[in-house]
């Protein structure tokens, strides 16, 4: 994500939570751009110092340079799982529906939409006006290409599994389709915020190989101009973007892998917005030079960090083994000591404070005492040098995470430091992000990790943790397989009824507690700092970005021209 949000944010799916909110099930009437359809807790982000300004006139030019901890892997969005390459993608590509900055879900390629049969059948109306970059008109058969893309088993994506629910998919004519279930369908709005492809493009091709996935051709407010693998990755303003050519002539994405560095480059003016860390938040921008050039905003993150344990590993097969090192970790301690108390403890996949959150279920704490005593019921003692062995074989594992990213690693620090207390030895490897997905997170070549994930609108978060997910490739990669928590998924995917899906994403959450497949760890607040010489910044419910292709800059305070 943009500005080293993967500081927290692993991978950009569809981790949403909230869907139809006060409603038992879905209006069968007509949605056009002007009608929305979810309303989200509104939560926006808060500006630290003042970044307002006279009204002014906005005037086109300029560019703003972003930094980014980790580079892109695939500009295909299906075939990639990092959430850099997702955001990049979504300035390039259009979809048929969208968030809203509200996180309403409206019409955006689309001109309008009807969720039919309780549930079971949507209809979408394609606009006539949008265009592919090399002015091929974009259409329902385009929409029905990349869909038929998704349920190919022959694409490697990650984000088949709603489009396999699809029972009968029909081109009513150029620009309007339907899609129809056996079940009622709760995400299925969702399900058609997909990333369109271009099927004069790629029809006939091996998308794998595509030469898209490096110089795409999209219809969104951007287009692909460059990509210095490593580097940077460029991206130009669009003329034929529907709905207005943006202000700016360009994004760039500058990779620094290292935080400090990339707040050095900050400071100098040499990029225009990053995502703090709490510690630079706190103390490193309080002067007047950063009140006077930057706006800072603070807001509780759509993302939660986490150890996750591969199921693999005999290790932690044992739930009483997976719930001591829960009881061994100190989670306000994390807080305090990786956060600067810039972020809460949490116990499960949802965001504190939204509806799908369970209340009821208490963290277990930092007991030590408890961990030894559950340890001990799993066959694990301490040698005369304090560490714990059984049958002779020492308890030591490894935690694996990205490098660069100093909240991962200072929180593997002291979890290793908490872990040892009670007789637990770990050792802590760092490996660049491409790698890291590549080599290690794909092919489950790891013991522990700590990475994170989005938290978006839907509380369905079958995509990680059904069991049909845990395969290689899949985003179920610590290979977690329960067939009780896969039946409380399918029931809250399966219903539009608020009530039943409320007492389904409870009772996963209290597996989830119980087994302890990952150690829920904290949700951190999001920090991002912007130059102040940025006009048009709207803080919202969907975050500071919603709007970029509105975002300006006056010609007197640019650092950047580019030449046309």
């Amino acid at each position: 994500m943009y500005c080293g949000l993967q500081n927290r944010v692993l991978l950009c799916v569809l981790l949403c939570f909230l869907f139809l909110t006060g409603c038992s099930s879905p209006a069968e009437k007509k949605h056009s751009a002007s009608n929305s359809t979810t309303s989200a807790g509104k939560q926006s982000a808060r500006a630290v110092g003042d970044n307002t300004t006279n009204i002014q006139k906005p005037e086109y030019g300029g560019r703003i340079i972003l930094g980014s901890i980790g580079d892109i892997t695939n500009m295909i969005p299906m075939l990639s799982s990092d959430a850099g390459s997702h955001e990049v993608a979504s300035h390039i590509y259009v979809s048929p529906l969208k968030y809203d900055k509200d996180l309403n879900i409206v019409p955006y390629a689309a001109e309008s939409f009807e969720v039919l049969d309780e549930g079971k059948k949507i209809r979408i109306t394609m606009r006539k006006d949008v265009m592919w970059e090399d002015g091929v008109p974009l259409t329902a058969e385009d929409v029905e290409f990349t869909y038929k893309l998704y349920i190919d088993p022959n694409t490697p994506t990650a984000y088949a599994q709603d489009y396999l629910l699809v029972k009968k998919f029909t081109l009513i004519d150029k620009y309007t389709f339907e899609a129809t279930y056996e079940k009622p369908l709760a995400r299925i709005l969702l399900s058609w915020m997909l990333d369109i492809l271009p099927k004069h493009l790629l029809e006939g091709k091996d998308i794998s190989n595509s030469p898209l996935s490096e110089k795409p051709i999209g219809a969104g407010p951007f287009k692909f101009k460059q990509w210095d693998r490593g580097e940077k990755v460029v991206l130009e303003a669009s003329d034929t973007y529907f709905l207005g050519r943006p202000y700016l002539d360009e994004i760039v994405y500058r990779v620094i892998p290292d935080i400090s560095t990339m707040f050095l480059e900050l400071k100098s003016g040499n990029i225009d917005m990053m995502t703090l860390t709490p510690q630079q938040y706190l103390y490193q921008t309080n002067s007047e030079f950063f009140k006077e050039n930057f706006a800072k905003y603070r807001y509780l993150s759509f993302g939660y960090s986490f150890m996750g344990f591969n199921f693999r590993n005999k290790l932690f097969k044992d739930a009483r083994v997976r719930k001591a090192i829960s009881y061994a970790i100190d989670k306000e301690g994390l807080v305090k000591g990786v956060l600067f108390g810039q972020g809460k403890p949490t116990v499960g996949p949802y965001k504190p404070g939204t509806w799908a959150y369970n209340t009821k279920i208490e963290d277990y704490g930092y007991h030590p005492e408890k961990a030894l005593e559950l340890l001990k019921e799993a066959g694990w003692a301490k040698n005369k040098n304090g560490v714990l062995e059984r049958d002779g074989i020492p308890f030591m594992f490894t935690i694996l995470t990205n490098q660069g990213n100093e909240e991962r690693i200072k929180t593997a620090t002291i979890i290793q430091s908490q872990l040892k207390d009670i007789g637990i030895q770990v050792t802590i490897r760092t490996v660049e992000w491409a790698a890291f997905l590549k080599e290690f997170l794909n092919k489950g070549r790891f013991d522990a990790l700590i990475l994170g994930w989005n938290i978006l609108q839907d509380p369905d978060i079958s995509m990680v943790w059904h069991s049909s997910q845990a395969e290689d490739g899949g985003l179920n990669f610590i290979k977690y397989i329960n067939p009780e928590l896969d039946k409380w998924l399918e029931v809250g995917r399966n219903t539009l009824d608020m009530n039943v899906r409320k007492k389904a994403y409870d009772r996963v959450q209290e597996i989830l507690h119980t087994d302890q497949p990952y150690c829920f760890l904290f949700v951190s607040y999001s920090l991002p700092i912007i130059s102040k010489r940025f006009k048009g910044i709207e803080p919202a419910p969907a975050g500071i970005t919603h709007n970029l292709d509105r975002w300006w800059v006056p010609k007197s305070q640019r650092r950047y021209e580019v030449a046309n």
